[in-house]
């Protein structure tokens, strides 16, 4: 049985921040999206012993909000409840909202106190498991891109870079680690820094990216996937939040520019072993066999995780040849342009670094599918071919799957997803993600007119 978070801590934190009369209390639906209700501090206590209560169908949602019926989890059960309980240590201030309001994370379980077979979070615990299992530790820590974009949008409903707050002008072209940028935007990311750190986030570096108003985000790695994860996506909403308190949007969506570089989410991983030592160290670049073992895992599982990593119709958008999205399972050491890359560093810091996924997967998700495809490469000794040497786009012929429809069906073909997802999980994830695919194509978008009305 898993372990439940105590009213002790909570109620502890808030006696240390009398101000807070609101929780907002957050469960991460599969795209991660933060669904679920603001509760009183009064009736916190109520929730860690009974739990809130939440329809079993906040998995089963699209990212519009509508229940995908074919899960089974919407009419077919009366669109039943769940209990969430709230996930200990996540109780933390909303700096953005004001001094009143806090927020805390909760995954949700059947009745009977076992883990909802929908919930994203328990799909990565039991892939964490295995590596328990085995007396290892994964170390994990996620990079996000994200654009800030004005409020309003172009005469024709596209996003448009903002005005910069001290020159008033719109920034149009590339400028990759522009101090310019940084400083324009200074004061809103001055603000996202200031409300990670009293949520306790371990915020890092902080750097402007490609596109216009482009900037990411790393946070430090931690020996808890789940942990890093709850990192994440708290991250995700305090950056949005933080914008719109200056006046403007920000947006994980992978590719919101046709000419500018998409938004990625990377996965820095190492494996600890019972007595804390990375199994991937090495002296040579390249890293230890183990390590190479688990990329030989990744670059096997590639095409399996694809829907995880691409999870919509945007998503695809990225894979462009020279704009540092891989296309095929290449791996290299200090290489930005290859699937899976070994950062450059000391011996004991060897690492693999995990660069296919958009900024829109959800991060417990993509978690899972990458260490369950390292799992597998370890323990199955497993060879990623041959380290590339030079340019990763000299063959741009891919061999991913290229689109949203070849991506799921790969997916639902997936034994290794089934396997380490979970057979009812990765039925589900597969069920959500084509009612959504099917309602987002039956729509005709206006480049259709434009291309076809007069010329067909």
């Amino acid at each position: 049985m898993p372990q439940f978070a105590e009213f002790g801590p909570a109620a502890a934190w808030l006696k240390r921040h009398p101000q807070v009369r609101f929780v907002d209390l957050l469960l991460a639906d599969l795209m991660g999206i933060p669904r679920g209700k603001r509760v009183t501090t009064a009736e916190l206590e109520g929730v860690h012993g009974l739990g809130l209560l939440l329809p079993g169908s906040m998995f089963a949602l699209d990212v519009l909000g509508g229940t995908v019926q074919s899960t089974g989890l919407g009419f077919d059960e009366g669109d039943a409840d769940r209990v969430c309980l709230p996930v200990a240590g996540t109780l933390v201030p909303v700096p953005w909202l004001g001094e009143h309001v806090a927020q805390m994370q909760v995954s949700m379980y059947e009745h009977d106190r076992t883990p909802f077979h929908g919930d994203p979070r328990h799909v990565l615990e039991s892939v964490v498991a295995r590596f328990t299992a085995l007396g290892l530790k994964p170390v994990m820590a996620v990079e996000l891109e994200f654009y800030l974009v004005d409020r309003e949008r172009t005469p024709a409903g596209h996003a448009q870079p903002p005005r910069q707050p001290l020159t008033g002008r719109r920034e149009l072209k590339t400028q990759i680690n522009s101090m310019q940028e940084l400083n324009e935007y200074s004061a809103v990311l001055s603000a996202i820094d200031a409300a990670a750190r009293a949520q306790e986030l371990p915020v890092g570096t902080v750097l402007a990216e490609y596109g216009p108003g482009q900037f990411e985000v790393n946070l430090h790695h931690v020996d808890d996937p789940l942990l890093a994860c709850d990192h994440a996506i708290r991250l995700k909403r305090l950056v949005k939040g933080v914008a719109l308190a200056h006046g403007m949007e920000a947006t994980f969506m992978p590719k919101p520019y046709r000419d500018h570089a998409g938004s990625g989410a990377h996965l820095h991983v190492s494996v600890l072993d019972a007595q804390g030592r990375n199994i991937f160290q090495a002296e040579e670049p390249v890293g230890s066999a183990q390590l190479r073992h688990a990329i030989g895992g990744l670059a096997a599982t590639m095409n399996d995780a694809i829907a995880i990593c691409a999870p919509t119709a945007n998503s695809y958008r990225r894979f462009q040849p020279e704009a540092y999205v891989p296309l095929n399972p290449s791996w290299s050491v200090n290489n930005r342009g290859v699937a899976f890359r070994v950062p450059h560093g000391p011996p004991a810091s060897r690492r693999v670094e995990h660069r296919i996924a958009g900024a829109d997967a959800n991060p417990y998700l993509l978690a899972a599918i990458v260490l369950a495809g390292m799992h597998l490469g370890l323990t199955r000794r497993l060879d990623p071919g041959p380290v590339l040497a030079g340019n990763a786009y000299r063959d741009t012929t891919p061999t991913i799957p290229q689109s949203w429809p070849e991506a799921l069906g790969v997916f639902e073909r997936s034994e290794f997803a089934r396997e380490y997802l979970g057979e009812r999980f990765a039925s589900l994830y597969a069920a959500t993600r084509r009612g959504e695919m099917q309602d987002f194509f039956s729509y005709v978008p206006a480049i259709d007119y434009d291309w076809y009305l007069t010329t067909s």
